[in-house]
C-alpha cells in the first residue's frame, strides 16, 4: 500500500513539475516576445527623433542665410524661430513615450507647429527669386527636403511598428502577461496632412 502511495505521489509530482516547466517556458516566451516588440517601438522612436533633430540643426542656417535678405518678411522668420525653440523644449524619449503615451500630443502639436512655420516660410520664398538663386540656400533647402522625406518615412515605420506592438499586446492569452507585467499601450506619432508632403520650392520658376 505504501509503495502504491509512493508510486502515485511520484506521478503528481512528475505531473506538477511539468506543468509548471510548461508554464514556466510559455510565461517566458510570451515576456522575450513583448520585450522584443517593445524594443521595436523605441527604435522606431529612437529614428524618428534622429530626422527631427537634424531639421533642428538645418533650421538655424536656414534662418541665417534668409536674413541677408532686408526686405524678407520679419514676420514669417520670427514664426520659423519660435516655433523652432518651441519644439526644442518639448522633447520626448522613449522611456517617457511608454510612461506617459498623452505626452504624445503635445509634442506632435510642437513638431506640427514647426512644420506649419517651415511651409510658410516657403511660400513666401517663392516671391524672393534671388534668395531662391543663392547657393547656400539652395543646398540647406535640398538638405531639409530630404530630411523632412526621412521624417515621413521614419514617422510611418514608427507607427507601422507601433500597431504589431498594439496587436501582440492586445491578443489573448498574451493581453494578461501584458497587463501583470505593465506592458500598456503606445501612442501613434500622427501629423496634420500637410506634413505629408515636404516643403516644395520651385527654384526653376523666376518672377517678372
Amino acid at each position: 500500500m505504501a509503495k502504491k502511495l509512493s508510486t502515485g505521489c511520484l506521478v503528481t509530482a512528475g505531473v506538477l513539475i511539468v506543468l509548471a516547466l510548461i508554464l514556466f517556458s510559455f510565461f517566458k516566451g510570451t515576456y522575450n516576445r513583448l520585450v522584443d516588440v517593445d524594443e521595436s517601438v523605441n527604435n522606431a522612436w529612437a529614428q524618428v527623433e534622429n530626422q527631427l533633430q537634424r531639421r533642428m540643426d538645418l533650421i538655424p542656417n536656414l534662418v541665417e542665410t534668409v536674413k541677408g535678405y532686408a526686405n524678407f518678411e520679419r514676420e514669417t522668420l520670427e514664426a520659423v524661430i519660435n516655433a523652432r525653440a518651441s519644439a526644442t523644449q518639448t522633447t520626448l524619449n522613449a522611456d517617457q513615450l511608454a510612461q506617459d503615451p498623452a505626452m504624445m500630443e503635445q509634442f506632435m502639436q510642437a513638431q506640427n507647429n514647426l512644420g506649419s512655420a517651415l511651409s510658410r516660410l516657403m511660400v513666401v520664398v517663392e516671391r524672393y527669386p534671388e534668395l531662391k538663386a543663392n547657393e547656400n540656400f539652395r543646398t540647406l533647402m535640398d538638405q531639409l527636403e530630404g530630411t523632412e522625406n526621412r521624417i515621413a518615412v521614419e514617422r510611418k515605420r514608427y507607427n507601422d511598428t507601433v500597431q504589431t506592438y498594439s496587436k501582440t499586446i492586445r491578443a489573448f492569452p498574451t493581453v494578461v502577461i501584458a497587463g501583470l507585467l505593465g506592458f500598456g499601450q503606445r501612442p501613434y506619432f500622427e501629423a496634420p496632412e500637410e506634413a505629408n508632403q515636404a516643403p516644395k520650392v520651385d527654384f526653376g520658376a523666376s518672377e517678372k
